[in-house]
């Protein structure tokens, strides 16, 4: 479990295929940028832009973690070294929840078709496909690319969100442009809700 409150930003260096067993996925090094890893060991999940990943080695300020061909088609982001990525830590029981409850498994992907100066701030706005559209609703929580962020407006099949300074600062959001595409995880509280209520 994570709160899509991301500890720093990363660089993917390096992309191998995963040979044998009839895998198609592939193996990333990344380097950890900010992340501090002396209490992370083989084994442990980083988020890596919303995506859930199992640490495979670790050296100083890099780690490896496998992805398969399965994650790979149905998440953006993990086919092109020099890409830049958000990176948070699995959620300790005892950390405070500074965002919201994001499992690290990506809903759908996602177009940017606008990211424009507001003030201060930046508007985003992405357009979703419509199997995440009932999920989402104003004043309700979106994970980005790994980014616990808030809805400001439904419309049709694009949503908007405003980005304060502090989040353009500390995660990658900021090198988004229209045209891109990106990883997103709905509110899980709102899949269970509809899940009960059978809409």
């Amino acid at each position: 479990m994570f709160t899509g409150i991301i500890q720093a930003v990363g660089e993917i260096t390096q992309i191998r295929p995963i040979i044998g067993h009839g895998n198609n996925g592939l193996s990333l090094c990344i380097s950890t940028g900010e992340l501090d890893l002396s209490d992370v060991k083989v084994g442990d999940s980083i988020a890596v832009n919303g995506v859930c990943l199992t640490v495979t080695s670790l050296v100083v300020g890099k780690f490896s973690v496998d992805v398969s061909q399965a994650t790979l088609s149905c998440t953006e982001g993990f086919n092109q070294t020099g890409i830049r990525v958000n990176l948070e830590k699995a959620l300790r029981l005892s950390d405070r929840l500074g965002g919201h409850l994001v499992s690290g498994h990506v809903d759908a992907i996602g177009l940017v078709v606008k990211f424009e100066p507001a003030g201060e701030s930046c508007e985003l706005i992405i357009r979703a496909p419509d199997s995440i559209l009932r999920y989402l609703t104003h004043k309700g929580s979106i994970t980005v690319n790994g980014v616990s962020l808030t809805v400001n407006q439904v419309e049709g099949d694009e949503f908007s969100i405003n980005l304060i300074p502090h989040t353009l600062a500390m995660t990658m959001l900021s090198e988004l442009v229209p045209g891109m595409h990106v990883n997103l995880e709905t509110d899980m509280l709102a899949r269970y809700v509809a899940k009960l209520l059978n809409i």
